[in-house]
């Protein structure tokens, strides 16, 4: 454990005592918008009250420690809060995508040792035969859980499971990633690192609380001292809406989600979004074009790109500490919290991205051969490979997993995808290889077209052709009105790859 992570233990060691407690207990801390537009405003005192007493309940339920319990629910405030009191009781959460196949949801159950299910009643139904259910959003249910009165969140070692989270599965069953206590908050003391104690803002979150990007702003934002505005689920109208209605100073997401809201120009044009200060994007790189579409709506806002994954967090990069401006589309320089190396490129400055932190998972959760094969020594294989320039500035090149071949030449679909995005008439594009019995694989691209913009596929074959080299540029356009999104709320490839499948050359 490293000297960063003792000093968070030594303040706090349960990652459900989040609340900053330089704020008042009267001051708002969170906000849920529901499905139907309801607003909902909830002090500091009362998440505070709340979340003790879900720990309190579960407490006298006589669960054993470290007991798993499932939350299968939209985002709303009894979620958050019961994500909490579970941990705060020092049990372990496992917030579970509903948007998975049945097969998929199945398994994340059995894989984790679910012993109790929290879920509202659009979900029930998920929850598997013989897993006890207690409903979120059922009054009586609810009220018979808590049990109000003071507690104090039980001490957790570092390497304590907090929660368990499960990748999307697009390629295989998903995989548990156990979240540790010390690890996480060692990540979110890092990040705090930079803001001003209590931070001052009013952070939108509207993807899903079982995945890394709205887990980590919205613990960010109670850790610092900021108000969660908490939306149920992404819907492009409500989020600019919450957004102004809301006076939100810090929007988070995918950039999927921005861009489709920033595609409602009607409602941009009506609204008064001067709040905004900062646009917070991860979970996927962002492309050339969505980057001028955002500083046209969000004139004085300042926009970063973060990365991170769900096995080693969000603190990969950092701003450069001489001050010196993030080129785009640069990620930032390596953070001074975490080691980096780039591994198996044809240089030092090119290669799969390996970190090493206290934010690192332990390992999968029971799949050793899995662990092993991505992480050693602490050392954590992102699959991600990265370019670093001479000023120590990383950028995203492609995912490992993605690349293909093509007549023999390496193609990522990263790096296609960006110089694509780069032409003013295209607003998304995905890249997906079709299998060919000469080149071993050619490229196929779905397409966005920009809103209002003429495009074709001879276009997109053009500027691939004026931009790149020949061998990846796609062979294959599909324009396309949007692309398919996973649970995650990122692209979702497989259908895509599906679709590939079927097209055949005309040689």
């Amino acid at each position: 454990m490293s000297a960063g992570t003792a000093a968070v233990t030594e303040h706090r060691s349960n990652l459900g005592d989040l609340f900053n407690d330089r704020r008042a207990g009267d001051s708002r801390c969170l906000t849920e918008i529901g499905a139907d537009g309801s607003v909902r405003h909830h002090t500091l005192a009362e998440c505070h009250d709340t979340a003790d007493a879900v720990a309190r309940g579960l407490i006298a339920r006589g669960l054993e420690p470290g007991a798993r319990i499932a939350i299968a629910a939209a985002n709303g405030a009894r979620f958050l809060l019961a994500f909490l009191g579970i941990m705060r009781a020092g049990f372990c959460a496992v917030p579970v995508n509903f948007r998975l196949g049945p097969a998929a949801r199945e398994h994340v159950f059995r894989d984790s040792g679910v012993v109790l299910a929290l879920a509202d009643a659009d979900r029930t139904a998920m929850v598997p035969e013989g897993t006890p259910i207690l409903r979120l959003d059922d009054d009586a249910q609810w009220d018979a859980l808590c049990r109000p009165g003071p507690f104090t969140p039980q001490p957790m070692a570092p390497r304590d499971f907090a929660n368990i989270l499960y990748t999307s599965g697009s390629t295989g069953r998903p995989k548990g990633v156990p979240i540790t206590h010390g690890g996480f908050l060692y990540a979110l003391h890092g990040a705090g690192a930079a803001m001003p104690q209590p931070w001052d803002a009013r952070v939108l979150v509207a993807a899903p609380l079982y995945h890394m990007n709205a887990l980590f702003w919205t613990e960010l934002a109670l850790l610092s001292g900021a108000s969660v505005v908490l939306m149920s689920g992404f819907d492009a109208r409500a989020y600019l809406t919450a957004a102004a209605e809301e006076r939100c100073t810090h929007l988070s997401g995918v950039p999927t989600m921005i861009a489709l809201a920033l595609r409602e120009t009607d409602l941009l044009e009506r609204l008064d979004l001067s709040c905004v200060q900062a646009i917070n994007v991860g979970s996927a790189p962002l492309s050339a074009e969505m980057m001028g579409e955002f500083r046209r709506a969000f004139p004085a806002a300042a926009i970063s790109n973060g990365y991170g994954t769900t096995e080693s967090g969000p603190l990969a990069f950092r701003p450069h500490p001489d001050g010196r401006p993030t080129p785009w589309p640069s990620l930032g320089v390596a953070s001074d919290r975490v080691e980096l190396r780039l591994v198996g490129g044809p240089s030092a400055d090119e290669g799969t991205l390996w970190v090493r932190s206290p934010v690192v998972t332990p390992g999968y959760l029971n799949l050793p051969e899995k662990t092993a094969e991505r992480i050693r020594d602490g050392w954590y294989d992102t699959g991600d490979v990265m370019r670093r320039d001479g000023e120590g500035f990383y950028y995203f090149v492609g995912r490992a997993d993605d690349m293909f071949t093509c007549g023999g030449e390496n193609v990522y679909p990263g790096e296609v995808e960006a110089l694509l995005e780069a032409h003013p008439a295209i607003a998304q594009a995905a890249v997906v290889p079709v299998p060919d019995r000469i080149k071993g694989n050619l490229p196929a691209a779905f397409v966005v077209p920009s809103p209002g913009a003429a495009l074709d596929a001879d276009m997109v074959k053009a500027h691939a052709l004026a931009h790149g080299p020949a061998y990846q540029h796609p062979r294959f356009v599909v324009i396309v009105e949007a692309l398919p999104l996973s649970g995650t709320n990122k692209i979702d490839r497989k259908p895509l790859a599906e679709q590939a499948a079927t097209f055949i050359r005309d040689i």
